[in-house]
């Protein structure tokens, strides 16, 4: 390999080539975001989630840094800013991985095989080692609220925005307001 620049390119086209829908942040090669589906026979099956993913200057040799956008309940993923907690990502990377080992193995193993003994949701965590049946519940609520296709665009806009209403919106919450006419 010539250059960590050529590699990250490399990386990247692999990654778009296998299927996953990629977004490029800005006019570099290293920022982006990539669509994410939950594992099957997992209580994350049929989630949806936006990755944001930041390759530094020294990719391959220095790990991608990953995060949900949309929220996400994992022992292992802080809900506010959805930083991953994963050892082969943040501590054990190496140059022989590559973007595709993120999200066909890393990812998934992660949402199988969560690791409550080393937590960013202490919440999840807790209530994961408390009571697996109610963590599992929790988990597919949040996939029901927070992690269908239309929360991945949401997602990308509240991030840009400051909530501002729609017409549409604002149309309506005038007409909630006033109430019906008298005849």
């Amino acid at each position: 390999m010539s250059s960590p620049s050529k590699r990250r390119e490399m990386d990247l086209m692999k990654l778009m080539m296998s299927d996953y829908k990629v977004e490029m942040i800005n006019d570099g090669m290293q920022e982006f975001y990539v669509e994410f589906h939950g594992p099957k026979e997992s209580p994350y099956q049929g989630g949806l989630w936006r990755i944001r993913v930041e390759l530094p200057d020294a990719y391959p040799y220095k790990s991608p840094s990953i995060g949900f956008v949309n929220k996400i309940y994992h022992p292992n993923v802080d809900e506010m800013s959805g930083s991953v907690c994963l050892d082969v990502i943040n501590q054990t990377w190496s140059p022989m991985f590559d973007l595709v080992n993120v999200f066909e193995v890393f990812l998934p193993q992660l949402l199988l095989y969560p690791n409550p003994s080393d937590p960013l949701n202490g919440e999840a965590a807790a209530l994961m080692m408390r009571d697996k049946t109610a963590y599992e519940q929790r988990v597919k609520e949040y996939c029901e609220k927070y992690a269908k296709p239309e929360d991945v665009g949401a997602a990308a806009e509240e991030k840009s925005s400051d909530e501002e209403l729609s017409e549409d919106e604002y149309a309506s919450s005038d007409e909630e307001v006033a109430g019906k006419a008298d005849p």
